[in-house]
């Protein structure tokens, strides 16, 4: 399998202003949260039900490379994989509409000079598109599954640094091109979700707050990939009305030469081809590049230019985000008691405010809901999560007979290895990620009046879940048959001391997957009903003030803000109702606002 990208055309249009206007809205927002955050994270640490510390070990970052060197790289965030011409036309007629019908009906239309049988379309609303073309059906699923990979393990985070830090150029944790006989790498991070430190959880709420205050709501899937590449899409979008519309005035042609204008294409017999002969390498396979001129390479230049930009105003302000950081946590700490008083005083008062508009909508818009939600939200979660055990079980299961019959061969070996590499196994981990998408249609259904945009992060997420916690079991099984394990236990003292780690293990998974069920389907509830319910009452009683009006109550510090102690309000009154795992009966329910968001039951 091979493929080549296209380099960029220089485009008349620089994204300085746009940028900089984008990044003097943001950042003093972005600081308020970071001290939100700040606060957030000191005082669930007090909180008497912590949530339970994980019993499962936790991985290293591991990283696979096998082949020559790459020719190069490109970061997969925001792409979507298409395995059919007819798949890839019909999206190119959404990227290039014309009053003419339906591209993908057009026939003999072809995007590829040569017929391909086993192709594989990565595809993006703003950036250049890429072909890949398999000699096999087996090949082509091979790829299919590893590219989803790191398209989802770059979208939620991979690329993370222990400390939650997100900034990058956007082009780390992506997919090698110029063909397996040059690379096969993939990166896999320890942290395969989301950071929860104070830096990572404030971006994702000003990203969030930045985006209501334009109108949007419930974008969770506007928040995937690295901070860089996060507020460039959001700019992109901003902007793509009117880019699209600056590159298609040319196109008012239909039929074939619209979809050659949109993606013209290069053969194996050029490009990367004539590359592999002049190393020596046999062009074996067809190598295709969808190079559109004029609009999707206009675009992909515009999104470089504006991801460039913004990178380097985020690394520029990184040494300011780590001096306020550390200074917050050091003002918080040592003021926590007067600030956990003055938040839980204002929180007293804010609720008297909004009481009744704020019961009048959970009781009618989100308690007849949510108990057909969360029963559509745990079926998935809790399939995955049983996917996930029965894969291991099995696995376990494979050494222990192994084990029994040659506790020193080279198949035993081998079994152990193939073990370690579970988490790792597309093929193997397939199970528990389609678990992961079951139910998905009738949750977005469900979830469609809320305005809830993040169907594509949950599922990424429950994904990351199910791989976090095979990874980590796997882990955990490997540490202690390690030290149980010696050369001088008989064959049947071996199986019998495994037999003890499995147990062990299985005991660990089944708390840490508890733990995980409900933190994941806690935060995917608020993530459902917080901005909707934030959007009703924010017509209705003008809670939310510009940032620059928030009321800021200590020693100078942007800790607490009315918006901020509104939303854990809020948030203290949906989680009540969340924990209960169905719809109460209309009326006050009382909350305790100055202890923010509670542990686990």
């Amino acid at each position: 399998m091979t493929g080549w990208s296209p380099g960029h055309s220089v485009v008349p249009f620089s994204p300085t202003g746009q940028v900089d206007g984008l990044l003097r809205a943001f950042l003093p927002c972005y600081r308020r949260q970071l001290a939100a955050a700040m606060l957030r994270q000191i005082s669930r640490e007090l909180e008497p039900q912590a949530p339970a510390r994980c019993q499962l070990s936790h991985t290293k970052v591991r990283e696979y490379e096998s082949g020559g060197r790459p020719l190069g790289s490109t970061a997969l965030t925001g792409y979507t994989l298409l395995t059919s011409q007819r798949e890839y036309l019909c999206l190119l007629d959404d990227l290039c509409p014309s009053s003419s019908g339906d591209l993908a009906q057009e026939e003999p239309l072809r995007v590829l000079e040569e017929p391909v049988n086993f192709p594989l379309f990565l595809v993006h609303p703003f950036r250049a598109h890429l072909c890949f073309c398999a000699h096999t059906r087996g090949a082509q699923r091979a790829w299919r599954l590893g590219l989803q990979g790191a398209i989802r393990l770059r979208a939620t985070g991979a690329s993370q640094g222990g400390g939650g830090a997100r900034e990058d150029d956007g082009c780390r944790c992506g997919v090698p091109w110029g063909g397996l006989e040059h690379s096969a790498r993939l990166k896999a991070s320890s942290v395969l979700q989301r950071s929860r430190a104070p830096a990572a959880c404030a971006f994702l709420d000003t990203v969030q707050l930045y985006r209501r205050r334009r109108g949007f709501a419930g974008g969770d899937d506007a928040t995937l990939g690295s901070d860089a590449e996060v507020l460039s899409a959001e700019l992109m979008r901003e902007l793509l009305p009117a880019l699209r519309a600056q590159t298609l005035r040319s196109l008012r042609s239909t039929g074939r030469a619209r979809a050659r204008a949109c993606s013209e294409v290069r053969s194996g017999r050029g490009g990367g081809g004539e590359r592999e002969k002049r190393e020596g390498k046999a062009a074996s396979s067809l190598t295709c590049s969808l190079t559109p001129p004029s609009t999707l390479q206009f675009l992909d230049a515009v999104h470089a230019a504006i991801l460039a930009r913004v990178s380097a105003g985020l690394r520029a302000f990184q040494p300011e985000k780590d001096a306020l950081l550390a200074k917050l946590e050091r003002t918080v700490r040592a003021e926590l008691e007067q600030i956990l008083q003055q938040r839980a005083q204002r929180a007293r008062r804010l609720e008297a405010e909004i009481r009744d508009p704020l019961e009048a909508c959970l009781c009618r818009m989100v308690d007849p809901q949510l108990p057909q939600i969360i029963r559509a939200l745990l079926s998935p979660v809790e399939a995955t999560l049983q996917a996930v055990r029965t894969l291991l079980i099995r696995g376990m299961d494979r050494l222990s007979h192994h084990l029994r019959k040659n506790p020193s061969g080279t198949r035993l070996r081998r079994e152990v290895y193939e073990f370690g590499e579970i988490p790792w196994d597309p093929e193997l981990m397939q199970a528990c990620y389609r678990e992961a998408e079951r139910n998905r249609s009738h949750l977005a259904q469900l979830a469609e009046p809320f305005g809830f945009l993040g169907m594509q992060s949950l599922v990424f997420g429950a994904q990351d879940l199910a791989q976090q916690l095979t990874a980590a079991a796997v882990t955990t099984f490997l540490q202690l048959a390690d030290k149980c394990l010696t050369s001088t236990l008989d064959c049947d003292q071996a199986a019998e001391q495994l037999e003890k780690v499995r147990g062990l293990v299985l005991k660990k998974l089944t708390s840490d997957s508890e733990t995980s069920r409900w933190r994941f389907t806690r935060d995917w509830l608020l993530g459902i009903f917080w901005p909707f319910v934030w959007s009703q009452l924010g017509v209705s009683c003008n809670l939310e003030q510009p940032e620059v009006d928030g009321d800021i109550l200590t020693m100078g510090c942007q800790v607490l803000t009315t918006e901020g102690v509104c939303r854990d309000v809020i948030q203290g009154l949906l989680l009540q109702r969340v924990d209960r795992g169905e719809s109460p009966s209309c009326g006050s329910v009382p909350v305790d606002a100055s202890t923010g968001l509670g542990g686990p039951p």
